[in-house]
């Protein structure tokens, strides 16, 4: 298959669709070459909503994936085309619209009339979070992910996470609007995580900054054992790491930014077979934090 001709107007879904369809290494490479120079212009001025759903999909940022797509082999960066086939769409996307950026003109002059924040079909914010907790004291049973939210945080997976994720932005719940809604209904802006918005709906947990609880769940998992140094060093990153995704796991460690590093396996023998067991301790260690 003959791939498509370099062109600076394709679309990034053309290309990820071109990617994932051609099927030698030097037609990957061209067709990835002109992914990654689109997409480096695209990182200038990526919106948050476009790098939000990234995440949500991939469970990579936005730099993340360019940096698999440069790193990797063009079979493994096809594969990867093939297993987010929506990825390409996402990074067209215009959060304000489904076209182009448009800047609209008018002679007439400018004048403010109000200046109001909308929650859906909501107008107040407590009545937001009130749907909000409504939704997620009634759906532990039918959403998998969110029963182990409440439950179990302990054993969180990043593909359960971003399940939760996709579940709760189809109704309007996402971790921005969330936020927003409890600065305006308390006056506390507090960078919780969409975990903690759950929590507290639920179970009336105190909500947390979660970069305090993952330097809290640090502290009290460096005070478990003596580690030798090499240990903490490697703790402290994935401490850091937990705080860029929540959710720090096997899978997450193999395709993530420690990959390059040797992965799960390396990782484990550094920590004597018990790096899962240490995960999960940190999942849970970051849910016992109280206010």
């Amino acid at each position: 298959m003959k791939p498509v001709a370099s062109n600076p107007k394709l679309t990034f879904e053309q290309l990820f669709d071109e990617l994932a369809s051609v099927d030698e290494d030097d037609q990957r490479e061209l067709v990835r070459d002109q992914v990654l120079a689109k997409l480096h212009r695209k990182l200038r001025k990526l919106p948050s909503k476009v790098a939000e759903s990234i995440r949500d999909l991939t469970g990579e940022t936005a730099e993340e994936l360019r940096d698999r797509l440069k790193n990797h082999t063009p079979e493994q960066v096809a594969a990867y085309a093939k297993r987010f086939a929506g990825l390409g769409k996402i990074l067209d996307w215009d959060p304000d619209g489904s076209g182009p950026n448009l800047v609209p003109i008018s002679h007439h002059e400018d004048s403010m009339e109000a200046v109001t924040t909308g929650y859906g079909e909501y107008e107040k914010p407590e009545d937001f979070l009130d749907t909000f907790t409504s939704f997620v004291k009634n759906n532990q049973n039918k959403i998998a992910a969110l029963s182990v939210v409440v439950q179990r945080p302990r054993e969180l997976t990043r593909a359960e996470l971003r399940n939760l994720r996709l579940e709760l932005d189809k109704m309007g719940f996402s971790e921005t609007s969330l936020r927003r809604a409890w600065n305006d209904a308390s006056n506390e802006d507090i960078a919780a995580s969409i975990i903690g918005f759950v929590r507290q709906a639920a179970l009336g947990d105190h909500l947390i900054p979660f970069e305090t609880r993952v330097q809290s769940a640090t502290k009290a998992i460096l005070a478990k054992a003596k580690w030798t140094d090499p240990q903490k060093t490697w703790l402290r990153r994935i401490a850091e790491q937990i705080t860029k995704e929540i959710v720090v796991d096997r899978d997450s460690i193999d395709q993530g930014t420690f990959a390059a590093q040797g992965g799960f396996n390396r990782l484990n023998r550094v920590f004597n077979g018990q790096l899962e067991i240490i995960l999960h301790d940190f999942n849970e260690e970051l849910w016992k934090v109280s206010a």
